[in-house]
């Protein structure tokens, strides 16, 4: 009979997903995760099968997370279109605050494994453009709002607008990686606000 589990599977799950994200998939070694979720090397396979099945659930569980919170201020209607994107941005780049455990940005899981793994991992590479087709659709849909409310008065197609908008973001992810402070993510941010309205 095999023994009931005397650990929350939740909660190894967030240590090795924060771990995947400070050190990527590639650098991260089995003691690495047992060291963050304070399990042995069996419990973790018994429990998640391989290091790239909990890669796959840690992904998971950081775009569900990271999006549930994006899609709510996406979604307020209490905010203009442009508005809720303003938001977005100072969600992203307080996000980003918070995570500087060395003083560097970690960046995004996401971005992070596109350049890391995407090329060469078909089912991360499936994971993400399934999760960047839910936030263009999301980002297009607040550009057409912003149109409907006067917010946004860019002539571009807002499919275009939604893609220039999460490049943004991403690349907002990447300058805090590489260092880039907050005024000068804020500057980053404001600019493309602005585009919003040329």
């Amino acid at each position: 009979m095999a023994r009931p589990r005397t650990f929350d599977e939740e909660q190894a799950l967030d240590a090795a997903m924060r771990t995947f994200w400070r050190k990527g998939y590639e650098a991260t070694s089995t003691e690495d995760l047992c060291a963050a979720t304070g399990l042995g090397r069996s419990s973790i396979y018994n429990t998640f099968k391989s290091k790239h099945a909990l890669f796959q659930r840690a992904l998971d569980r950081y775009m569900t997370t990271m999006n549930a919170g994006q899609l709510a201020v996406l979604e307020d209607p209490a905010l203009s279109g442009a508005d809720r994107i303003r938001a977005l941005f100072a969600r992203v780049l307080d996000g980003d605050a918070e995570n500087r455990p060395t003083g560097r940005s970690l960046g995004c899981l996401g971005v992070n494994t596109i350049i890391e793994l995407a090329g060469r991992d078909a089912v991360a590479a499936g994971m993400l453009e399934r999760d960047t087709a839910h936030r263009l659709d999301a980002l297009r849909a607040v550009v057409e709002a912003g149109r409907r409310d006067g917010s946004i008065t860019s002539s571009r197609d807002a499919g275009d607008l939604a893609r220039f908008l999460n490049a943004t973001i991403a690349g907002l992810r990447v300058s805090a990686q590489g260092g880039a402070d907050r005024a000068a993510l804020d500057a980053i941010a404001a600019i493309a606000l602005d585009a919003l309205t040329a």
